[in-house]
């Protein structure tokens, strides 16, 4: 059975694509979450100014780590299918290894417009996004098959 309806390929979709499939280097809270992270140690010196006093330079420690690029892309699926569904119907789709799936559900919109016979009245179909996260190095090229 097909979940997916179709991807998507709208900017805001191509927008977190992109912010997502760029390395990042992140500050780590606190010294125990860098220990987790693997994050790099560095000290930071800056100047304090005040009023009646001589400025005085402190020293911070911070944490900072990268994060790898993980690319991303949007589907709109059935609103019956699940996430483990949808995983694997991408991986046979596409050839490629889904790390995650996050999916969100949109309801119905009521929409109501006014023609010649009166007021017509009536709903827009529900329906559901799964952003799906790949595996870092995988990618779908939805243009491929465009002659």
């Amino acid at each position: 059975m097909s979940f997916i309806i179709k991807p998507l390929i709208t900017e805001k979709m191509t927008n977190i694509t992109e912010k997502s499939s760029v390395e990042k280097t992140l500050r780590a809270r606190n010294a125990k979450a860098a220990e987790k992270l693997g994050a790099k140690e560095q000290k930071i010196s800056y100047v304090v100014k005040r009023k009646n006093k001589a400025d005085e330079t402190k020293e911070k420690t911070v944490f900072t780590y990268t994060k790898a690029a993980q690319p991303k892309y949007g589907f709109i699926v059935k609103p019956e299918a699940n996430k483990i569904e949808i995983a694997k119907e991408i991986e046979a789709l596409y050839n490629v290894t889904v790390e995650s799936v996050n999916t969100m559900r949109y309801a119905g919109k009521r929409s109501s417009r006014y023609t010649k016979a009166g007021l017509v009245r009536g709903q827009k179909n529900a329906y559901k996004k799964a952003v799906v996260t790949l595996k870092e190095g995988d990618s779908i090229d939805f243009y491929s098959n465009i002659q």
